[in-house]
């Protein structure tokens, strides 16, 4: 359905999204443009057929333009390119990946009532098993579909309510860092008791990729996963009993509300 897209801005975020929309769709044409030019042509040589273009260029063309800038450059970036945007005839979606900016603020500073798409995608995705959430703003479904079928590579890709997207950037979006801590604790550990820094880590990266699969695939409940390792006076239990005195559970609902009051702070503009 779109045959022209365009990406403003070719970060580590925007990057990995256009790689999974040219898989996508390898019959559309992406124009890809970026402060650095230097980071849009390294990508335009990853990508077979891409094309280094400008941002007013993509707003006069595209006719699916990924706004992949952070939050505090948006409101240079669009305003700039708002005189292209008002002079096109022909049909057109913008797609934001920044937090804490809502459709309809993305519309204001873009200079018009447009289709916005809002998503929030996570760095799982560079590997292919991340997730997106997203919502639509004057879109069709048809736009709607075709937008999740182009990113369908990335892992899930799940509509929600724009009301609840902040609450999804803050657990799915923000927490491969908390995942990482834990990973590298883990490792840390494995380490004090011995075990070469490498495999420790390897092992630790692995057994919680096993056991994201098993939540994921099991109808059991975490908890449930979690009494099948736990036997009598055994090992886990002991290792579970230390991660509750230490509030792990409180500190992992923390750092998710955390995150979320930042991205609703960001939406007031502090």
């Amino acid at each position: 359905m779109f045959k022209n897209i365009g990406f403003i801005g070719t970060g580590a975020m925007g990057g990995a999204v256009a790689r999974i929309a040219a898989a996508g769709d390898p019959s559309a044409r992406l124009y890809l443009s970026n402060r650095t030019a230097e980071k849009a042509c390294r990508l335009a040589g990853e990508i077979p057929g891409a094309a280094v273009s400008s941002n007013e260029e993509i707003a006069g063309l595209c006719d699916l333009i990924f706004l992949a800038v952070k939050p505090q450059v948006m409101p240079q970036a669009l305003p700039a390119i708002a005189p292209v945007l008002a002079a096109r005839q022909d049909p057109f979606v913008l797609v934001t990946m920044a937090a804490g900016l809502t459709c309809q603020t993305i519309r204001q500073l873009a200079g018009g009532p447009y289709p916005v798409i809002r998503m929030m995608p996570n760095t799982p995705i560079t590997v292919n098993a991340g997730a997106i959430q997203y919502c639509g703003l004057g879109v069709t479904e048809e736009q709607l579909a075709a937008f999740a079928a182009l990113l369908r590579g990335a892992g899930t890709v799940d509509e929600l309510p724009e009301h609840l997207i902040d609450a999804a950037s803050a657990l799915s979006g923000c927490g491969p860092a908390f995942v990482c801590q834990f990973i590298e604790a883990l490792a840390d550990g494995g380490v004090a008791c011995g075990l070469p820094r490498q495999k420790a880590l390897a092992y630790a990266a692995q057994m919680v990729e096993g056991t994201a699969r098993m939540v994921r695939l099991s109808a059991r409940h975490p908890g449930a996963l979690k009494d099948m390792v736990c036997s009598p006076a055994g090992s886990t239990i002991q290792g579970v009993r230390t991660l509750e005195r230490a509030a792990f559970r409180g500190a992992a609902m923390d750092a998710v509300i955390a995150a979320y009051e930042k991205n609703l702070e960001l939406k007031e503009g502090k």
